[in-house]
């Protein structure tokens, strides 16, 4: 007999969490755990080295405190408990009092079946229990087009937001648009330039410190068709509001379309220039954080490595930014009275705390490392501790063709586009390659490779996992005319097989990686790395294809067995196991699973 129940609704990982909790409570019960004892601190997980077994906990390591033992003797009880427990083959304590688990036969025939039984709903968690999440993402200045760079923090912070929305947070997709800025100032200019050149004038070579690219043309024409010579006429004082607003609309627009072609929609775009319009908020929050003691009139040392020369000894208005953690206090004026990028910063985030988000993600390009803390000591102070920011530095991304450097855009002046790269690769191929690797890390694009149909293009390789599953089920007809083409009614199906049979150790193996799914997704939610989910498909595909090739030279392995209609069933369920988790992963990331390749 178990002596835990048997939580049929849980995936492997957590059913396996359940039973190691029971069985600590029945050490509750007998006084060998105090009552207090806290389970939270449990995990299961994949041993480090996989000859230890299939699972381990840290359950003794982390209550032999509260127990007043040593954690091997603990781990020594608690092995007693889970040797008598009806999933478990082989329980070992291994050095200072780690459990390693060896699962029997049926725990990974009741793994298939939790996949067939959830069916999309597979891998979904629980851990975000609603909580509200804000994750703003790209935020490029509206002075252009996107460019490549741009393309891998859009990428990842909409990947980020759909594993949160999966893992159960109520997310909210966020831009931040930066129209208040000198580069604002300079993006009208230049469409003013372009509003003379569609009046008929011959501007020639646009001058340095002007945006040079095409894509004005159109805002000048725009501004011509509505205003005629009238801006002409005007001081720069007067015109320049008026193409501003009018540039960095057009601007937005042409962002949302380039988002658009890569399937990223905002919920929220959020104007700089709207928290002093009217209402000045970054006032208001300065002097709240002034109220408090957090902000006070001061000198700066000059910075380190700094020349002299180049440093203004002032008094100026400071953040004490070094209370939070920070390593020098910050100015939120600049010499002329008008405020630091910084100070627009601090209001800003404050009006996602004010907005309910107390937990924020922030997805910041390579260059903005060193800003980190500050805006973390601010969200702090002006929370009271309550608010949470985890920034996200995405790295370069190196454009490359057959290993060569790509030469810049003649659209754009001097970068590449994001749409030129989408254009030619497609959508899935960008989303997938910008995730297969961790965000943190340069990244080599190559458009050539990209386009390969090898296991060393991984998004081919992952979708044509998916795609050979529903290739599979087309052949399998032969063998079982009644499986069903449509995927609940197949799924409906399938959940008869006698997975039982499914005993050899290329099948168990690619069952245990469908039972990590769920597991991998919570610890991917938790750390913010969707990376993890990319790299898992492409293991999970690996090992798909690894199987299908062992069936071609073991004729007994074969997915479709002549004669034997039950063993093809159980191995038409496995496939749809796989074919299931591919769909779901690459859903998360924004990739399309293609039922057949083309």
């Amino acid at each position: 007999m178990s002596t835990v129940s048997h939580p049929s609704s849980l995936h492997l990982f957590a059913d396996m969490l359940a039973r190691v909790g029971a069985a600590c409570r029945v050490l509750m019960d007998e006084g060998v755990l105090p009552k207090n004892a806290d389970l939270s601190r449990v995990v299961v997980e994949l041993p480090r080295d996989p000859s230890h077994g299939d699972m381990a906990t840290n359950a003794a390591m982390v209550l032999a405190k509260d127990a007043k033992a040593k954690p091997r003797d603990l781990a020594e009880a608690l092995a007693i408990k889970l040797r008598a427990d009806d999933l478990v083959a082989r329980v070992d304590v291994a050095g200072p009092g780690f459990i390693n688990l060896v699962l029997k036969p049926a725990a990974w025939a009741n793994a298939l079946r939790a996949v067939l039984r959830d069916a999309d709903a597979y891998g979904r968690v629980t851990i975000g229990a609603g909580e509200k999440v804000n994750v703003e993402y790209v935020s490029a200045n509206p002075t252009g087009p996107m460019h490549v760079g741009h393309c891998r923090g859009a990428v990842f912070g909409d990947a980020l937001a759909s594993l949160l929305a999966f893992a159960g947070y109520d997310v909210t997709r966020e831009y931040y648009i930066n129209d208040a800025g000198a580069q604002v100032d300079v993006l009208a200019r230049s469409a003013f330039l372009r509003y003379r050149e569609a009046l008929g004038e011959a501007i020639g070579e646009i001058p340095d410190g002007l945006y040079p690219g095409d894509y004005l043309k159109p805002v000048g024409e725009a501004l011509a068709k509505e205003h005629g010579d009238k801006l002409l006429k005007q001081q720069e004082a007067e015109w320049l509001p008026v193409v501003r607003a009018t540039a960095i609309a057009m601007m937005m627009d042409m962002i949302k379309g380039d988002l658009a072609a890569l399937n990223i929609r905002h919920d929220v775009f959020f104007s700089e220039r709207s928290l002093t319009a009217g209402e000045d908020r970054v006032s208001a929050t300065i002097a709240g954080l002034r109220a408090k003691g957090d902000v006070y009139e001061g000198r700066l040392p000059p910075p380190k490595g700094a020349p002299v020369e180049d440093y203004e000894d002032r008094e100026q208005t400071l953040f004490r930014a070094t209370a939070f953690g920070d390593d020098v206090d910050r100015p939120l004026k600049k010499s002329d009275g008008s405020y630091t990028y910084f100070a627009s910063d601090i209001a800003y985030h404050k009006t996602k705390f004010d907005r309910g988000f107390h937990n924020m993600v922030d997805v910041w390009g390579a260059d903005h490392g060193g800003y980190i803390k500050r805006v973390q000591a601010a969200i702090k102070a002006v929370t009271g501790g309550e608010g949470e920011l985890d920034v996200k530095i995405v790295q370069l991304v190196k454009l490359l063709r057959g290993g060569e450097p790509v030469k810049m855009s003649k659209r754009a002046g001097d970068f590449v586009t994001l749409r030129e790269v989408v254009d030619e690769v497609g959508s899935d191929a960008v989303r997938f390659m910008m995730l297969f690797r961790k965000n943190d890390a340069v990244l080599d694009f190559d458009l050539a490779k990209v386009l390969e149909q090898s296991k060393d293009n991984p998004v081919f390789y992952v979708q044509y996992g998916h795609a050979r599953g529903h290739s599979i089920f087309r052949n399998a007809r032969e063998v079982v005319p009644s499986l069903p083409e449509e995927a609940a009614a197949r799924i409906a199906f399938l959940r008869q097989a006698a997975v039982e049979r499914l005993d050899d150790p290329v099948e168990l193996s690619l069952i245990r990686q469908l039972a990590l799914y769920p597991r991998m997704l919570e610890a991917a939610a938790l750390a913010h790395e969707p990376h993890r989910i990319a790299f898992y498909l492409y293991d999970l595909a690996s090992e798909f294809h690894a199987l299908w090739t062992k069936g071609r030279d073991m004729p007994h392995l074969r997915f479709i067995i002549q004669n034997d209609a039950e063993i093809t069933i159980a191995r038409l369920a496995l496939v749809q196991g796989v074919v299931s988790v591919l769909a779901s992963g690459l859903a998360v990331l924004g990739v399309h699973a293609p039922d057949e390749m083309r």
